[in-house]
């Protein structure tokens, strides 16, 4: 199979025993706090105030990366 995809043979393990890297974790855990941030806000906060709120608890990421994860999960600051 690795042949006919033209994968590396250990790079196909690799992924198998270890299919999900510490970035794409820690963008998972990101994802939860920031539904939470926003459904605290009723919808009102958008990726600059919950990136102000995670820099007051103490969370270290910087706003672009609030604003990707928020706009591949659908999440948008309500206006209006």
């Amino acid at each position: 199979m690795c042949r006919v995809l033209n994968v590396h043979f250990g790079g196909f393990y690799a992924w198998l025993h270890n299919p999900e890297s510490p970035q794409a974790k820690a963008n998972r855990r990101l994802v939860g706090l920031i539904k939470q941030a926003w459904l605290e806000s009723d919808g009102v906060y958008g990726y600059r105030n919950i990136t102000l709120d995670f820099k007051d608890l103490g969370e270290k990421c910087s706003k672009n990366r609030v604003y990707r994860l928020m706009r591949t999960e659908g999440i948008r600051a309500q206006r209006g």
